[in-house]
């Protein structure tokens, strides 16, 4: 596997449970959002509480934010900031059509699911705890702005500095997914409670939207966890 990402042990510290599923897409195409990704996301709103563990597990990730020293209260984890969006407008905002799909199984597995053009990454993506001294790409009051992060936060980086702050918080402007990517790589990441058999049925459904959009798609599978690493 060519783009295989990395977890730091003293994640794994943090959280035992921790478990993330990598899926690496090649000749991958996006376009604009259409009527079939605008659905996804209606249905998955419509079924928020479909999934019997969504409120233990968005419970969990608050605990593993509160562990490393966020306020989840301010800075949910990007499962919960949906799902508290689709209970307000019962409705998510299309973007385009593989951040549609993402984000629809995001709220129906109410599990974080995180999507990058990995042609932007320079190196490949590594979990770990910051030193402080990272920086972070994003955007304040309309203008670009380079954010230093706090020492001990969890945080997805490259070689180049941080693709998302505070574990699955806020991504980075640098390598979002765009109409013009083709080279894409997402992570789904559970916790404890759960079941691992979900989270690779998120996986599953993940792939067959690529496949709807981009035929010739050629994804690769990693699993990752405290115990092991496999790809499926």
């Amino acid at each position: 596997m060519a783009f295989q990402p990395s977890i730091a042990p003293d994640i794994f510290a943090l959280r035992p449970d921790f478990a993330a599923l990598s899926i690496y897409a090649e000749n991958a195409r996006n376009t604009a959002s259409d009527a079939h990704g605008t659905e996804l996301l209606r249905q998955a709103c419509h079924d928020l509480r479909a999934a019997p563990w969504a409120e233990a597990h968005l419970a969990a990730w608050r605990d593993a934010y509160k562990a490393f020293g966020a306020k989840p209260q301010r800075t949910p984890c990007s499962a919960e900031a949906l799902h508290k969006r689709a209970l307000r407008d019962q409705m998510l905002p299309a973007v385009n059509a593989v951040v549609d799909l993402y984000n629809a199984i995001s709220v129906r597995y109410a599990l974080p699911v995180g999507g990058e053009d990995a042609a932007l990454y320079d190196g490949v993506p590594h979990l770990m705890r910051a030193s402080g001294n990272e920086s972070f790409e994003t955007m304040a009051e309309g203008a670009p702005k380079i954010e230093t992060v706090e020492q001990g936060e969890v945080i997805w980086c490259d070689a180049r500095g941080v693709t998302c702050r505070r574990w699955n918080w806020r991504q980075g402007l640098r390598t979002r997914i765009t109409e013009h990517s083709t080279e894409m790589w997402f992570v789904l990441e559970r916790l404890d409670p759960m079941p691992g058999d979900a989270l690779l049925e998120a996986g599953e459904r993940l792939i067959e939207g690529l496949r709807r959009l981009s035929p010739d798609v050629r994804t690769t599978q990693l699993y990752l966890a405290a115990a092991s690493q496999s790809i499926l």
